[in-house]
Parts: C-alpha cells; structure tokens; sequence
C-alpha cells in the first residue's frame, strides 16, 4: 500500500508529509460508499475533466495522518485492523466519517480492552460525539474505578462542558467532594483560556453538578474565599448549601446534590441529609 501495487490505479497523497498510498479503485469502491463518491470525482493530475472515469491520479488528504489512512485502507482490504493506542481514537473517527460501522466496531473493542487513565477521557468524548452508548458506559465506569487518579490527567482538563457535566451527574465517583471541586476549577481556568470565555459562562454547565451540601462548613468558608477571585460557582449555589446547613436538611437543593458520592468523606452533617439520599 505505500509502493505501487500491481494493476493499482489511484494514488493518494496524506498527510502533511505527503505520503503516498497507493490502491485499486475496484476494491474501495466496493467496500465502501464513501470512497465510491470521492472516486467518481476528477483528482489531481486529471488530464481529461470529461471523462467519466477520472484517469489515474493523486487525491490530496491532507488532514489525514498516514497511519490513519493506511488502518483504513488496510481494513477495506482484509477485513481487520492493526491498531495501536496512539491511532485508534483517529480510526474510529475515520470510521464514523467513511460510514464503516465494522470498522467502528473492532476501534471500539480495542479502545475497551487498552483504557488507560491518560486516555479514559479522551475516549468518553469520542464515545459522546458519535454515539458510541457502550463505549460512553465503560468509560464512565473505568472512570468511577479510579477518579481520583483521572482528574488529575490533560484529558479531564480537555472534556468539553457537556460530557464533564454527564460525568459529574455520577454517584460512583471514586473522590471526595472537596477534590471534585478543585478539578472543576482547573478544568474551567483551562477551558476559559482556550475559548477565550469568562470562567463562570465555560463552567455553567458543569458547576451545577457539583455537591456543595456535601462540604463542612469550613470548607464552604474556603470555597467562598477561593470563589470570590474566579466566581466559578454562582453565589445562590453557595447560599443553597450554607441553608442547607443551617436547617439541617437539604431543603431547597435538588435532591441528588444531597447524595453522598462513592468517594465522599464522612461529615457530621451528612447524617441530617440521609433522607435525600433514598
């Protein structure tokens, strides 16, 4: 596939190194709907724009990794795959995009059976982003096995507001509540310079998943304190907690911001908070 195959008939140029890859038209088109479309066009090098099989040429993909590429061309050819944790997260999206759903099926139980906790997140976003629904679970219960250590990687720093929210609504999470609200706080200062946002419209989403009820008060004194320099938790959020504190139940707080996750502490004042717990 990268030196010319007998009888092949189209060149594709991936990548930023500009590698070339070499195949048999007859074969893509076969396997597969998309590279059907992307054939019956003219690519580069075309002589005859006319005619209606493009002569042999180059087709440019340059946003492509060749490893990538070649996992898929390897695929459409044998019917299997040769995946490692550096690409399989890309061939799965290459799959998703080139609508191989066999393709698709085979990243996905590579992905389950290599799950480290430097890419769990990485992998439950792609598992969101295309619908992967065993793929989102599995992650999220790699994730409740080891939260603590997870929290602290790039890629929960890199989840988008929409998945770390989903992940947050968890009550298996294997971390304190205190933890949880410190990584939701780097979390949101690396999201606010990405995106260029204000801390508290990044974290928005995420922030009202966090269980404050849980935290003693010395803590919710800290957390005001920390609060007043970034404003990532609105101030009704804290006040909610403090009167949850002061009436001795979780009165007015929705009740799953009540419920004591996996890894949450002890604190003498979760026993007038059981009752939202059932």
């Amino acid at each position: 596939l990268q030196s010319p195959l007998p009888c092949s008939d189209v060149t594709f140029v991936v990548g930023p190194e500009q590698q070339k890859v070499f195949a048999h038209r007859c074969v893509l088109a076969c396997r597969c709907q998309a590279f059907r479309g992307m054939l019956a066009q003219v690519p580069v090098g075309s002589q005859d724009s006319s005619s209606s099989v493009p002569p042999q040429g180059s087709f440019i993909l340059g946003n492509v990794q060749p490893e990538v590429f070649l996992a898929v061309i390897e695929f459409l050819y044998t019917n299997n795959v040769t995946l490692n944790s550096h690409i399989a997260l890309e061939v799965l999206t290459s799959s998703v995009e080139y609508g191989l759903q066999d393709l698709c099926k085979l990243c996905v139980k590579f992905i389950k059976d290599t799950l480290s906790v430097e890419q769990v997140c990485e992998a439950l976003q792609a598992a969101v982003a295309y619908g992967q629904t065993d793929l989102q679970q599995h992650c999220l219960a790699f994730i409740e096995g080891c939260t603590a250590a997870v929290v602290r990687t790039q890629g929960f720093r890199e989840l988008s507001d929409v998945v770390l929210a989903r992940l947050l609504r968890s009550d298996r999470l294997a971390v304190d509540e205190l933890d949880l609200v410190q990584a939701v706080r780097e979390w949101a200062h690396v999201s606010s310079a990405v995106l260029e946002r204000p801390v508290p419209e990044v974290a928005a989403l995420p922030v009202r998943e966090l269980r404050l009820p849980l935290l003693a008060p010395s803590e919710l004194v800290t957390l005001e304190s920390h609060n007043q320099r970034d404003l990532l938790i609105p101030v009704e959020s804290i006040a909610a907690a403090w009167r949850a504190h002061a009436l001795r139940k979780g009165s007015g707080v929705p009740s799953r911001l009540c419920r004591p996750r996996r890894g949450t502490r002890p604190r003498d004042h979760h026993r007038h908070l059981e009752p939202h717990t059932k």
